[in-house]
């Protein structure tokens, strides 16, 4: 028996061994990636120390072993676009690599606008959906996690997929018509490498090293290694979330009575209040509250319509809503910004009167249904328009919920978890889509923006590749007259970034929504990003559909002249209008309004009661609606403010 257990034990021993000397590979490295053609390529993993590992691809063998730590990597020969291939890596075990292609690899990085998906598009691009078959056009989604520690070597999770109607719907939207717009026109793959989040400001995608040079940041990040310490501020956190929910709950007239509740289709409402919709409830009578309002519509269903599926699309509601249909839940949204698409199942409706009832809750800020957005019930090609009265009543009235600490967007966090693992991969460049998060103080943007760029290309260690990025859109209210905007300071700042080479800046401020900060024409974003990697990162010298941006100015005794870039075609008013959106001052503080003429590739700006002007700026506005310089080839110019030297 003492022999037996020896040699169990010994049998245990060896296979253990054998399962640690098992060859391993990071995530990205999974059947059906997209390796970069035309560069050396790094195949990388883990082993046992010492392992003997060898690589077998285009019946050609390639040999390494692992270093005392278990790590090894393996250098393959540069390869045309093309594929697919196969692969196969063997050591005590096998594992084979297949559906392998070369093309070019883009990362894509940023925070919601670029991480937004194709399936909220869905209505807006239908027919892009149904028709984008395309197995040489890949995504990689790196999943969303932080780490305030140390660079990571690997991702959780994460599979390449190929572009079809089903898995296309899980695509950032702004880099699938980026890639889709590329391969158009350069018919090779492209791998897409999504490691976006929402709400993340710069500071959280910069390394340690880079934070360095911003003390206040650094400093942020050195208490985040503290374990403890976020466990404490995420327990406080929930805890104070769920008691505010537990108590809303409890506390709302709408659910007390199980037999009276405010939801069921036979409840009488007849005492309530009337409210326009779309709106917010500031403007009613109850004020400007927090907690909970519910709302009520009786609406007459034709013969037609009843019985029948339904599509009930409820715009956007500030913050959470639960939406009942003759009393029953067809739907429920967490939080303002996605849009309410809800689906009414066969047997609600019926002929005559039906009724909707909607609980909103409001945690802070101004609650309610956003203006210009859709709001209608739809059977087949039959719709009834949801917009107008509405009985509403208080269900209960709370004090404003404090907002959570955001752990995830702290400095370096996401540096470390969803960039760092990347590295290895050789890529074609970078595509970047953020700022929102900055708005609060653009000032040192541009300074931290121009230092990640260039500390990512240097742990990439592949010189200068292109980085190509979207400036803000426009968004929230136009003002009559000049004003200061922290929203035009950054798109300054992010004008002022294109000092590092081989950049390019997306302008975007006629594509945006003045009442979501996640417009959906992600097309346009996508295709202006790929007009400039085709001039940037492909080489082609007659891109021609570029925004117009200032050149040079000069400053005159009674005007100013600023020349621009990128209009070889020539400068236009869109619509044929005069031009407008240009202000001027002689202080650099007091800006008034400025005519403005195009004379060739220069515009000059003036103001008869301005004598010796100092800055001009263009479109300095959170929503610029009215700028109109476009390039002939309608791409508009950015916004920006050029001051006197």
């Amino acid at each position: 028996m003492k022999r037996f257990k020896v040699l169990l034990l010994v049998l245990i021993s060896v296979q253990s061994f054998t399962l640690l000397a098992q060859i391993k590979l990071p995530k990205l490295i999974s059947n059906g990636l997209v390796l970069q053609r035309n560069e050396k390529i790094k195949i990388w993993g883990w082993a046992a120390p010492k392992e003997q590992i060898k690589l077998e691809f285009k019946s050609k063998t390639y040999t390494t072993s692992a270093d005392v730590k278990g790590n090894w990597s393996i250098l393959l020969p540069a390869q045309k676009a093309g594929g697919p291939y196969e692969m196969t890596l063997k050591a005590s075990n096998q594992i084979t690599l297949k559906d392998i292609l070369f093309g070019d690899v883009w990362v894509c990085s940023g925070q919601s606008n670029m991480e937004l998906q194709m399936e909220r598009l869905k209505e807006k691009y239908f027919e892009e959906i149904k028709n984008s078959k395309n197995n040489e056009i890949r995504q990689f989604t790196v999943p969303d996690k932080y780490d305030f520690k140390s660079p990571q070597n690997d991702v959780d999770s994460g599979n390449w997929v190929a572009a079809n109607p089903e898995t296309v719907l899980e695509f950032s939207g702004v880099a699938y018509f980026f890639a889709k717009k590329i391969y158009e026109k350069e018919h090779i793959p492209i791998g897409l490498i999504n490691s976006a989040l929402g709400g993340s400001p710069v500071e959280s995608w910069m390394s340690d090293e880079a934070l360095k040079a911003f003390p206040n940041a650094y400093d942020e990040v050195q208490k985040f290694k503290n374990d403890q310490l976020i466990a404490d501020i995420e327990a406080s956190d929930k805890k104070r979330n769920d008691d505010w929910y537990a108590l809303v709950n409890a506390t709302d007239k709408g659910l007390a009575d199980e037999n009276q509740k405010w939801s069921q289709a036979r409840f009488d409402d007849t005492n309530w209040s009337k409210m326009a919709i779309p709106g917010y409830w500031k403007d009613q009578s109850i004020g400007n509250v927090n907690g909970v309002v519910w709302f009520r519509k009786e609406i007459e269903i034709p013969e037609s319509m009843a019985g029948k599926p339904a599509k009930l699309m409820l715009g956007r509601i500030v913050d959470q809503d639960f939406v009942y249909v003759n009393g029953e839940m067809v739907g429920t949204t967490g939080y303002q910004y996605p849009p309410r698409r809800y689906e009414v199942k066969l047997g609600i409706l019926k002929p005559g009167k039906n009724t909707i009832a909607i609980r909103v809750i409001n945690n802070s800020g101004n609650g309610g249904f956003v203006n210009d957005k859709p709001y209608y019930l739809a059977v087949a090609n039959d719709t009834l328009d949801l917009k107008g009265e509405w009985r509403y009543k208080l269900g209960a009235e709370m004090k404003p919920l404090a907002g959570p600490t955001f752990i995830r967007w702290k400095p370096e966090g996401l540096y470390n978890a969803m960039i760092a693992p990347l590295l290895n991969l050789k890529i074609k460049g970078v595509i970047w889509y953020q700022g929102e998060s900055n708005t609060g103080n653009p000032t040192g943007y541009t300074q931290l923006f121009t230092t990640m760029i260039n500390d990512w290309r240097s742990k990439w260690n592949q010189g200068n590749f292109p980085f190509l990025y979207v400036q803000l859109a426009n968004y929230m209210d136009h003002h009559p007259n000049p004003i200061e905007s922290n929203w035009a300071a950054l798109r300054q700042a992010q004008l002022e970034s294109l000092r590092v080479p081989n950049t390019g800046m997306a302008v975007t401020i006629d594509i945006g929504e003045w009442n979501d900060i996640h417009p959906l024409n992600k097309e346009a974003v996508g295709n202006r990003l790929a007009f400039l990697a085709r001039k940037l990162a492909y080489g082609d010298a007659n891109v021609v559909e570029l925004s117009p941006i200032p050149l040079s100015t000069e400053f005159k005794s009674d005007k100013v002249i600023v020349t621009f870039k990128n209009v070889d075609g020539g400068l236009i008013a869109k619509n044929g209008s005069e031009l407008k959106s240009f202000a001027i001052s002689n202080d650099g503080k007091n800006f008034v309004w400025a005519n403005a003429k195009i004379v060739g590739k220069t515009v000059e700006v003036w103001n008869d009661k301005i004598d010796n002007p100092t800055n001009v700026r263009y479109a300095w506005d959170e929503n610029p609606v009215e700028a109109n310089l476009f390039s002939k080839e309608r791409l508009p110019t950015t916004p920006f403010e050029v001051k006197k030297k």
